[in-house]
């Protein structure tokens, strides 16, 4: 049985994964709209769930982690990537982008709105050039290195410090493009 899910997979399917879509000329796995809940897969099903670039297309996003919490097993690693606020609306079908704030309302002790779904945040990482897989095959070869080179350096001070970079200084630099939060799911017996 794969433990593994990767949800909103589009055209970009994993091997070893569930793989959940709407539609998809690729056929995911599992058919589902993302914005129906409940998702079809059991409590505790998934020891690892990636979403890559869907939660800015949903309609509740803190909705959609209530659900990833359901099916999540304990010790699951949720890796969401998504939109940065500084860039989030660059596609016509963003309806929102996100921020370094988005974790803390996974927080218990976070007191500005805590969503009842208690994740551990084991990483945050800002990315200026993202989503290389799909920009090798848009961009020549020269602007796809030019950038992958040119957003290691800004990633680099970003990550520094992404609340300092996310409330300072990301529109200097245009803006990022990804944001990527790393959770884990701690269930209590």
């Amino acid at each position: 049985m794969k433990n593994k899910l990767n949800l909103g997979c589009g055209e970009f399917k994993k091997d070893g994964y569930v793989n959940v879509d709407c539609f998809s000329v690729s056929e995911p796995d599992v058919t589902h709209d993302l914005n129906s809940f409940p998702y079809p897969f059991e409590d505790n099903s998934f020891l690892v769930v990636e979403a890559d670039h869907l939660l800015e297309h949903l309609d509740d996003p803190f909705m959609v982690m209530r659900e990833l919490y359901r099916i999540s097993a304990d010790g699951c690693q949720i890796k969401l990537r998504m939109p940065h606020f500084s860039r989030g609306f660059t596609h016509s079908q963003h309806r929102r982008g996100f921020d370094v704030s988005f974790p803390l309302y996974f927080d218990p002790t976070f007191p500005g709105g805590y969503q009842g779904v208690p994740l551990k945040l084991e990483n945050m990482t800002l990315r200026w050039f993202a989503q290389p897989y799909l920009k090798k095959r848009v961009l020549p070869p020269l602007f796809y290195f030019g950038g992958r080179t040119l957003g290691r350096v800004i990633d680099f001070f970003a990550n520094l410090s992404p609340f300092v970079c996310s409330r300072l200084w990301c529109f200097w630099v245009g803006g990022f493009e990804e944001i990527e939060i790393v959770f884990r799911v701690e269930k209590k017996s």
